[in-house]
């Protein structure tokens, strides 16, 4: 697992911020959206595998609204059920590309998606359906950054695509420091051991421990998913080879 495959990767997971969906704001700006389907659109009529998670930060992040007074467990299962919302924005402009899809929940809601079940993910994405996973892992604490490593591990992804709004990971915030260089290569470890400000800690010890890659690169750039996926060097690649030297 995580071995760059020769021509591209084969299966991967696509990780969106939930606050590009709402282009800023608060909820969904629908001509976003429908550039980001466009895109996964082109990418999977070339036959390659997608999975989706999505964030909610463009309706509720649990962790700020518990230090407003709210209790975290509450408002993290809030911000669950917005990417939820997210997901099913997605869903209808993928299928208004033509494009088949599955909307999983790790929180049950069956009016609206299915359960997570990881064999039956896995089927549909072996039939061409692109899988939008909603709720992250279901549980408080845990963010959708680790969701998207966790699914990606139970199935057998080669990569995590990071989208952002930056082009990589930078040594600090190239918003407010002009001075920030960013990184082509750089390992999971040294990621960590930097602080750097790209996902959650967890989600990447997890990748690490397993071997799987991570390529941060900018959503807002026309066609990089495309670029991503077929293994061409944009944005920053994360990876712990054996070695211990980015490949």
């Amino acid at each position: 697992m995580g071995d760059r495959v020769e021509g591209g990767y084969r299966r991967v997971l696509l990780k969106l911020g939930g606050e590009m969906f709402g282009g800023g704001s608060i909820g969904v700006d629908p001509d976003v959206v429908h550039s980001v389907a466009q895109q996964i659109a082109d990418v999977a009529r070339t036959g390659v595998q997608v999975a989706v998670v999505i964030g909610g930060g463009n309706y509720f992040r649990g962790a700020e609204l518990s230090q407003r007074g709210m209790d975290r467990d509450r408002a993290d299962y809030m911000a669950m059920l917005g990417t939820v919302m997210n997901c099913l924005a997605l869903q209808d402009f993928l299928e208004k590309e033509g494009l088949p899809t599955r909307v999983q929940t790790a929180i049950t809601m069956g009016q609206v998606a299915e359960p997570y079940i990881p064999r039956r993910a896995e089927r549909h994405l072996e039939k061409g359906r692109v899988v939008i996973f909603g709720a992250g892992v279901g549980m408080p604490y845990f963010s959708t950054d680790t969701a998207a490593a966790q699914r990606a591990l139970e199935l057998g992804c080669e990569a995590v695509l990071m989208a952002k709004a930056v082009d990589g990971v930078y040594t600090a915030d190239p918003k407010s420091d002009p001075t920030a260089e960013m990184f082509r290569e750089i390992t999971h470890r040294e990621v960590l051991e930097r602080d750097l400000k790209v996902a959650d800690a967890t989600a990447f010890s997890l990748c690490m421990d397993n071997n799987m890659p991570i390529i941060v690169f900018n959503l807002l750039t026309e066609g990089n998913i495309a670029r991503a996926v077929s293994g061409e060097r944009i944005g920053t690649l994360v990876s712990t080879p054996a070695d211990g030297v980015p490949a």
